[in-house]
């Protein structure tokens, strides 16, 4: 359980893919100080992990237990994948169909220019992690934001409470960086393939591609040879 790096956004996926693998099953009390010192890092990088945690609804506060790791099922996951690649399909369709405005052009178009830079240098450190979830984030977001109502980007919100429901959540082993290093590279070009079906409005198409692309997190570790947990 080596997470060298000082940054929350490894800590983050660390303890995400410890957690999706059952290494800290659900009714486990996690505390600051024992997670540290297993991992090899401070306090504060592993205290924002845990708020991170708790608003993706992977940990719960539990009365004078403290901190411990939510009870999910894959039933859960599915259903809460499934959402939102529903949500997100239905706000790419709406945004193809009256077109993009510029500045949300500019917006993805950057992602895509960061993404691309990220994984030009052929490989994955653990800094990258962060800075991928970050942009990812702003690329989601920015696709749900353009309907300029509140209604889809209140549901999806709603949703991101649920365990792995978030387009950050993206299961990423800090262990195995040359192979997520593929993955990324895949998730990178359907980023691409959506920003292409918007610009030429094809509705239908990337609705398809949103509702596809909410599964990359959990479903695609195998094609690139990773050690996959029992959602994936």
């Amino acid at each position: 359980m080596d997470a060298s790096s000082s940054g929350s956004g490894s800590v983050v996926a660390t303890l995400r893919k410890l957690i999706i693998d059952g290494h800290y099953p659900a009714g486990t009390r996690l505390a600051e100080i024992p997670v540290a010192t297993a991992l090899g890092v401070s306090r504060t990088p592993v205290r924002l992990a845990f708020r991170t945690l708790q608003q993706e609804g992977l940990l719960q506060t539990v009365g004078k237990r403290g901190i411990v790791v939510r009870a999910f099922s894959e039933h859960d996951v599915q259903c809460a994948l499934e959402v939102r690649g529903a949500l997100e399909g239905l706000a790419a369709r709406r945004l193809a169909e009256r077109g993009m405005p510029e500045a949300v052009r500019a917006t993805l178009q950057g992602c895509l220019d960061e993404g691309a830079q990220l994984l030009a240098k052929g490989h994955l450190t653990e800094d990258d992690i962060g800075r991928w979830s970050r942009l990812n984030d702003v690329f989601h977001r920015s696709i749900v934001e353009s309907t300029e109502s509140s209604v889809i980007a209140d549901a999806i919100a709603r949703n991101n409470h649920l365990p792995f429901a978030s387009a950050d959540s993206i299961i990423i082993d800090p262990n195995a960086l040359d192979r997520e290093y593929e993955k990324l590279r895949f998730a990178q070009l359907q980023h691409q393939l959506v920003v292409e079906a918007l610009e030429r409005r094809e509705s239908a198409r990337v609705e398809m591609l949103m509702r596809e692309h909410a599964y990359i997190g959990l479903r695609y570790g195998k094609l690139f040879g990773l050690k996959v947990g029992p959602l994936a």
